[in-house]
């Protein structure tokens, strides 16, 4: 699955979902560095997202991290299962931890995103 997954400099991961939707999260190197994650500010279904610009936060017992928005859109589906298990995310980044589907104002923004390989190049995992 991941080789089917963009990126984002700031460790987000994007799925296209092929029907105008992306889901996001946060890449495997993202969750190691921050450790046990025990807290996710979900947005709100309905809110705006700006590429580039943050709209929600992971919390672990290391840090606060935003996260930033890959792509611009609508919030459509959030992982309400983070509220109560927040360490999905670290047990598993790119399925279960998933966090938002954001539905794209611009499918072109996608072109913007770092491929799997390109990711992993520049970030030595």
């Amino acid at each position: 699955m991941e080789g089917n997954l963009k990126f984002t400099e700031t460790h987000e991961w994007v799925l296209d979902n092929g029907d105008g939707t992306i889901t996001m999260g946060i890449s495997n190197q993202a969750q190691k560095l921050l450790g046990d994650v025990v807290y996710v500010d979900l947005p709100d279904v309905g809110d705006e997202a700006e590429a580039g610009e943050a709209f929600s936060l992971v919390e672990s017992v290391k840090a606060a991290s935003d996260l930033y928005a890959p792509v611009t859109g609508e919030v459509v589906e959030i992982n309400e299962e983070l509220e109560d298990s927040p360490e999905l995310i670290n047990e598993s980044p790119y399925s279960a931890g998933w966090i938002v589907k954001i539905k794209l104002s611009d499918e072109a923004e996608l072109e913007n995103l770092m491929s799997s390989e390109a990711y992993h190049e520049a970030n030595e995992e």
